[in-house]
């Protein structure tokens, strides 16, 4: 069957059922929320311990009994460099069995539009910048996080089998560095931009002279606020379709000490900044090119700035909810 046949993207069904897998994450809660804002009164997602994705029985019986016309696949194993370093075979089994497990069940229950989540991470370590969807599988991969992309690619791929062989519409999205409420603040598995509100914050209320950052500062990275995340993925379910998969991001980027500057302001932090060199900086350089997001009229809203105040409020007002 030719790809996509006949289909024309248009405003969802607001009433119809629609499952966000993994809505209790960052990603799917967020477009869970936006979910609701735009008026959709037909939403379903179940915990992990709910429902495990791996088991493939239960997710069928799952789809079987809430019949999604639409679905999300922002269900993912996640974690820092180190966990996926160190444990390269569980983020590959686990999310390749998540994928395989919800996009079957959504084929064989008739699931009209699922868009499927990735990472910018599928992308080659050296691609050029900005990284056009066009640079997949076009050098080799980042190696500690390597498993893990594999298994998102295997999404992507997933996706256009399902459109070639049965026509459905489809599609695949792929952030940038996400941040915002909800995100993960933990001492040891947190990212560059939650890990700096942490550090910054304790300084800030600890009265501390000076925080110390790894690296040189000189590494430039793209953050998009993760409710800028959820306003792209609607948009896309509802005006673009297409086999490649969409980068989603601000199509611009700071470096990581203009970032600490930027968090200090936020939390109040008037100390001083150190860097410590002997530490590794890491990519020199990780932006999206988003001029296929663009074309398909869409743009980021949310400035760093007011994302990151926006954050730093989140945070402190869910210290005893904070993940990790």
């Amino acid at each position: 069957m030719a790809d996509g046949t006949g289909f024309q993207p248009g405003i969802l069904d607001r009433a119809a059922p629609f499952y966000v897998a993994g809505h209790r994450g960052l990603v799917g809660s967020a477009i869970w929320r936006r979910l609701e804002s735009a008026g959709f009164t037909d939403l379903s997602g179940r915990t992990s311990s709910e429902l495990d994705l791996k088991d493939r029985a239960a997710v069928f019986d799952y789809f079987a009994e809430t019949t999604p016309r639409y679905v999300v696949l922002a269900a993912a194993k996640v974690g820092g460099i180190l966990a996926n370093d160190t444990y390269p075979v569980d983020f590959l089994t686990e999310n390749l069995q998540i994928q395989i497990n919800v996009l079957d069940a959504a084929r064989e229950h008739g699931v009209e539009r699922l868009l499927f989540l990735g990472s910018s991470c599928i992308y080659p370590k050296f691609a050029e910048q900005p990284i056009s969807e066009d640079a997949l599988l076009t050098g080799h991969l980042e190696p500690t996080n390597d498993a893990y992309a594999i298994a998102k690619i295997a999404g992507i791929m997933h996706i256009q089998a399902v459109r070639r062989q049965y026509g459905l519409p489809w599609i695949s999205a792929m952030p940038t560095n996400l941040y915002g409420p909800g995100d993960n603040f933990s001492a040891e598995g947190s990212h560059v931009l939650p890990a700096l509100i942490r550090r910054y914050d304790d300084a800030a209320r600890q009265g501390l002279d000076t925080v110390t950052n790894w690296g040189t500062g000189s590494p430039r990275r793209e953050f998009l606020h993760v409710d800028d995340m959820a306003a792209a993925c609607l948009h896309l379910l509802e005006h673009y379709d297409g086999p490649q998969q969409v980068n989603v991001g601000t199509g611009s980027d700071l470096t990581i000490r203009e970032l600490a500057g930027l968090v200090a302001e936020a939390v109040g932090y008037t100390g001083a900044i150190e860097w410590d060199t002997s530490k590794p900086d890491g990519t020199p350089q990780k932006l999206l090119d988003v001029s296929k997001l663009t074309a398909a009229g869409w743009t980021a809203q949310i400035s760093l700035a007011d994302g990151i105040r926006d954050t730093v409020s989140w945070y402190r007002g869910n210290q005893a909810a904070l993940r990790g």
